[in-house]
């Protein structure tokens, strides 16, 4: 079983639904005899020398399933699909998209039996309430402009009627969790004042945020298992989206939040993955590690120290400058004209006159008083919080994308960290133990469902 910290539920994630652990009940130590199938106490036994009478049938697709008799189509599939080979650019071969589908089918199985449990609970969403949460993703993505993501969907070979049920399914779960398990989940004072406690206790001590796939394994399949968390690292090395492949991948309950999680220290993990999660740097990848019940692979989102204030949660004040080269430019040309941009941009007065310097080299000037540095790439954050107000960041971009530089021209640090207030805290553990509830509740759905393949 795995040990280490999850996360607990995000609300208005839309992301598809993990598939949860493995089975709950443990494989017996296969001593016993192969006719009995199982144990006095109902563990599964299973024999040293299997043999198999019958083989799968290679040629034969369960592309479709009817789970309680709703059916879940090949259409559905290959759309849903589309949406996760989409977000990794298409750079999935014949093999991983083959293992990618059937996820995808278990995870559509998953979404249906969420619908019908909410429906059973006299659960109604509304299409009203679908569109209007469809409007707003494609607000935060395509500019309140609802039409340009219809035709992106298309495009990748989605469509939006799959996005809105993924809509359903999730707004169906979080609502039949709202009243079939908040109300019963309870954090008392004394657990939030201890928690708050220990915050304090490790006040200026290093924090990780981590994202995680966790693939569960047995002593039958943890070879197979093994090679199948290698190949997950390969796609991610060559650009395959962690986040993706957690959520179609990981078998932790954290797989709905694309494996984030949250801000942990490293002790809180199994030794394992404290020692490798050490070695690393923010942006950089580990694994497969091996630990008890299975094989991890983590990602280093981020990395703070526990109540300290972050010069990279300071608020900036930029302007953007920015030039084009047009085509056919040389490298060599690219750089002699990016140092001449350079240059002639340090001789900007401040803010103020930035944009009469720009528009003298006919360059275009983008103004933003709200980037937090955090958010800047790497190799820039340390440019531009060395900055001053008024001066520029070296130029940075490519001969396809143009060269551009960074003005300071204001600056708010950060507060010094508090951490979470008692509401907040007691906030997180309760979604944290939602979550926990929510993942039997659906393991027992599963367990109680008719499901025929196709």
């Amino acid at each position: 079983m795995k040990t280490s910290i999850r996360k607990g539920l995000i609300k208005g994630s839309f992301a598809i639904c993990a598939v949860a652990s493995a089975l709950a009940t443990p494989i017996a130590s296969a001593q016993q005899e192969p006719s009995q199938p199982n144990d006095a106490q109902g563990n599964i036994s299973i024999p040293d020398d299997v043999k198999l009478f019958a083989q799968n049938n290679p040629n034969m697709r369960r592309a479709t399933a009817v789970v309680n008799g709703d059916v879940i189509t090949g259409t559905d599939v290959d759309q849903r699909l589309a949406l996760i080979l989409a977000a990794n650019e298409n750079k999935v071969g014949e093999e991983e998209k083959t293992r990618l589908r059937l996820q995808v089918l278990r995870n559509l199985i998953d979404e249906t039996l969420q619908i019908q449990a909410a429906k059973a609970a006299d659960i109604d969403i509304k299409q009203a309430e679908i569109d209007q949460t469809y409007a707003r993703v494609a607000g935060q993505n395509f500019g309140q402009n609802p039409g340009a993501m219809d035709a992106y969907l298309v495009r990748v070979g989605s469509s939006p009627s799959s996005l809105k049920r993924q809509i359903r399914g999730e707004l169906s779960w979080q609502r039949l969790l709202s009243r079939n398990v908040a109300p019963f989940i309870n954090v008392s004072d004394d657990e939030v004042k201890e928690v708050m406690n220990r915050l304090q206790a490790a006040k200026g001590t290093d924090e990780y945020r981590l994202g995680e796939i966790f693939l569960a394994s047995n002593d039958q399949d943890d070879a197979q298992v093994g090679e199948n968390a290698r190949k997950i690292v390969e796609q991610l090395k060559g650009g395959g989206s962690f986040v993706a492949y957690a959520r179609q991948y990981s078998q932790a309950s954290t797989a709905a939040v694309g494996g984030d999680l949250g801000w942990i220290r490293l002790a809180q993990l199994p030794t394992e993955l404290a020692s490798a999660a050490s070695d690393i740097n923010p942006g950089q990848l580990v694994g497969p590690i091996k630990i008890p019940g299975g094989y991890s692979i983590l990602y280093l989102i981020d990395k703070r120290k526990v109540l300290t204030a972050d010069p990279r949660d300071a608020v900036l004040a930029l302007k953007q400058v920015s030039i084009n080269f047009p085509a056919g430019t040389t490298q060599a040309q690219a750089t002699a004209r990016a140092k001449t941009f350079a240059t002639t941009m340090q001789t900007a007065k401040g803010c103020g006159a930035v944009d009469e310097v720009a528009a003298k080299l006919g360059a275009q000037v983008v103004a933003n008083d709200q980037v937090r540095a955090r958010d800047l790439p790497g190799p820039l954050q340390n440019a531009v919080l060395s900055l001053s107000i008024g001066e520029t960041s070296p130029p940075f971009g490519s001969i396809s994308e143009g060269v551009r530089v960074l003005m300071l021209c204001g600056r708010d640090d950060a507060p010094n960290a508090s951490g979470p207030n008692f509401e907040q805290l007691q906030s997180q553990m309760e979604d944290d133990r939602i979550n926990k509830r929510a993942q039997m509740y659906l393991r027992d759905l599963r367990r109680d469902a008719v499901i025929e393949y196709n």
